[in-house]
């Protein structure tokens, strides 16, 4: 299933990905992304030509036509899609705010969330995840679950150490039950 961004992006596409012969980067306008169990997500772009083109990976797109080097897959999205179904909005609360990824010292920019919904890893709390859609310092695209992000709000977090006591949950809660 395919869905639009909450608002297109300007990108830089690896011409490798989408041209035959061709290296370096071209612009290209994001629009939409696409979601299939045991993929990595899909990026749907419109170039300059007036060409669209579907399906790119992750790691096939920049923020800029310089990029930092070297960028793989699994740089850039450490889970495959686990179903079809998805909503994607920018969380005003997460604008423009940087967060910490892979416990490590790395920063990237919030741009949005997908957040997967009616399958069986969505449907058990402790496997149910958001996406990060994320720019790197790098002018790359990461996309992170939740728990593999530390976010930065000047006003209210502390910056201490990355938490090694937060849980995940493992209730389903009704207050209808008897």
């Amino acid at each position: 299933m395919s869905r639009n961004l909450p608002r297109h992006l300007y990108v830089w596409v690896d011409s490798a990905f989408i041209r035959r012969d061709r290296e370096g980067f071209e612009a290209a306008v994001w629009f939409a992304l696409h979601a299939e169990p045991g993929r990595a997500w899909g990026c749907h772009v419109m170039l300059e030509c007036g060409a669209v083109f579907r399906d790119l990976p992750p790691h096939a797109l920049a923020f800029s036509n310089s990029p930092s080097a070297a960028w793989g897959l699994q740089d850039a999205q450490i889970w495959n899609c686990y179903g079809r179904s998805f909503d994607l909005l920018a969380y005003d609360y997460l604008s423009d705010l940087t967060a910490q990824y892979d416990r490590g010292h790395d920063r990237a920019q919030y741009l949005f969330t997908a957040c997967p919904y009616g399958d069986g890893f969505s449907l058990a709390p402790e496997q149910s995840k958001e996406f990060m859609f994320m720019r790197t310092r790098g002018d790359r695209l990461l996309i992170r679950p939740t728990n593999n992000l530390l976010f930065t709000e000047r006003s209210f977090t502390e910056g201490a150490a990355w938490p090694d006591d937060i849980v995940t949950s493992q209730t389903i809660w009704n207050c209808e039950e008897c």
